[in-house]
This record gives structure tokens, C-alpha cells and sequence, in this order.
């Protein structure tokens, strides 16, 4: 992919929507794909420590490849921690889960029985809990979901929440849920993804052996969780420069290929329930 594509991909703007109307950062944008649809669904969760600093703009790269490649792509952004947002615990989850059952009222050509959640790092711990909203208490954050989704993918992700927080005691997961997992075990239990295994659907996992940013601990130790309990899971490690934790929303990096491969395997599938990028309305 050009530079210049790349450059044009994250400044032009997109349709965009709002969910709510709280506070001004619950809003998505949506990408079409060529052709007349209905379309393969992508939602997209942008990461940076569940912090204010960090926006859906940094997904805007890989939304555009995901486009072009033949998925609608449901770009999102949620109150996060700091800047007066009112983030973390339960709103930062509240905001994710109204977001993605915000597609039922968007007049677009989406098949909505063929939604992959995808996150980025904090991104992707929030895709992979949003992936099981199915199994939630009926009083908690996200809660009764509106729509199914058939996969989840998790970049770089803070999969194990309570593992994080004890090795790395406050930090961003501090921040996120407002204090350690034995002050608020509650919580966790119902944000930790590894404390939700197994999902009823496939999870792929992408992440470099020497992140600095998020070990890959966080997905070793939710892949190991996650299978002995019976899931369908996939774990990619990529080694070197490969897996830079910012590599996974670069559309050029070989972990972004992990993704765009594993995505076209499950839509060339008949099992998976649809194609993309095949046949006349993909050449409109």
C-alpha cells in the first residue's frame, strides 16, 4: 500500500453516527465496501490504555484495507479514562456494548449476521469482552446484546485483565476499573476476558514476542485459559519487529496479514456463511 493511500485513508472523513448523547465522544464512522452488499461487518476498537489521549483516528489505516478488501467496517470511539470523559468502570463498557448494538438503527446495506468484532490493545481486550456479552449477568455493563457476533480478533490485547493488574499493580488497568481485582472482584468478573472463557465463537490472537508496550503474556495466558475450556482459539506470536505493538494498525505489517488472511479464510468457508469480494456487486 502507498504512503499516500495510507495518508488519505485516515483524514477523509467517513458517515458518521451517533449513539448516544452524553458526551460527544459516542460516535462511529462507517466504511462501505464497494458493490451493492449486504455487506460483512468488521467492528473496530481502537486501543491506547483506555485513555482520552487516543482516538479512532489510529484504526483509520487498517479500516480502509478492511473496505477495500470487501467488509463494512464499523469504526467506534467511547468515553474513555481522563479529560473529564467519565470513562473506565462500567462507562467505557457501556459505551463499546452501545456502539456495536447501535448497527441494528444504521440504514446501511449490512449483513448483520456476519459481525467480527477487532481490537487493537486496550481495543482488544474490549472486542473480546464485547464477544461475550451473550454470557452476562442481566445487570451488567452491555448486558442483553442486541446482535450476535460470529468472531473476535484481539491485537496486541490486555487479555487478562487481573494478571495484568498484580503484575503491574495500578497502571491503566488500575484506571480502567477503579481499583485492583480484590478491591473490586465483581468487576473484574464480569470485564476480565479470561475470567469469560470459553466464547461461543472463534478468537484469533496476534501479538509480538517482545512487545514492550503489552507482554504477550496477556494472550499466552488467555489462549491456554481459553482452550483448556473448550474454545475455539488461535494464537499468532510474531517475533522481531514483526510484532511492535503499533505494527498491528499498520496496513503494510505482516501482523496485520495474520489478520486480513485469517478473515478471507472464514469468508472463503461455506461454514462461515458468506463470501467476500466475489462476485458482481464486488466490481461495482
Amino acid at each position: 500500500m502507498s504512503r499516500t493511500r495510507l495518508i488519505l485513508d485516515v483524514i477523509t472523513p467517513r458517515r458518521s453516527y451517533r449513539y448516544g448523547d452524553a458526551h460527544r465522544a459516542q460516535c462511529a464512522e462507517l466504511h462501505l465496501p464497494a458493490g451493492r452488499g449486504p455487506h460483512p461487518v468488521v467492528v473496530t476498537i481502537h486501543g491506547g490504555s483506555w485513555a482520552a489521549g487516543y482516538t479512532k483516528l489510529v484504526m483509520r489505516g487498517v479500516v480502509g484495507d478492511l473496505a477495500r478488501r470487501g467488509w463494512a467496517v464499523w469504526n467506534i470511539e467511547y468515553r474513555r479514562v481522563g479529560r473529564g470523559q467519565g470513562g473506565g468502570w462500567p462507562l467505557t463498557f457501556v459505551d463499546v456494548a452501545a456502539a456495536i448494538d447501535h448497527l441494528r438503527s444504521v440504514d446501511a446495506p449490512l449483513d448483520l449476521e456476519q459481525v467480527t468484532l477487532l481490537g487493537h490493545s486496550a481495543g482488544g481486550h474490549l472486542a473480546l469482552w464485547a464477544a461475550g456479552r451473550e454470557g452476562l449477568p442481566g445487570d451488567a455493563p452491555g448486558a442483553n446484546p442486541a446482535l450476535s457476533p460470529i468472531a473476535a480478533i484481539a491485537q496486541a490485547g490486555v487479555n487478562d485483565l487481573a494478571t495484568c493488574y498484580r503484575e503491574t499493580p495500578g497502571g491503566a488497568v488500575g484506571w480502567l476499573m477503579g481499583g485492583s481485582p480484590d478491591r473490586f472482584p465483581e468487576r473484574y468478573a464480569i470485564a476480565d476476558p479470561i475470567s469469560r472463557v470459553p466464547l461461543a465463537l472463534p478468537v484469533l490472537l496476534v501479538h509480538g514476542t517482545e512487545d514492550h508496550t503489552v507482554s504477550v503474556r496477556r494472550s499466552r495466558n488467555y489462549a491456554a485459559a481459553a482452550a483448556d475450556a473448550g474454545g475455539t482459539v488461535e494464537l499468532v506470536e510474531l517475533a522481531g519487529d514483526d510484532g511492535g505493538h503499533r505494527r498491528h494498525v499498520d496496513p503494510d505489517s505482516a501482523a496485520w496479514a495474520v489478520v486480513t488472511r485469517w478473515l478471507e479464510r472464514r469468508a472463503g468457508d461455506p461454514a462461515a456463511g458468506h463470501r467476500v469480494g466475489l462476485g458482481s456487486d464486488a466490481d461495482e
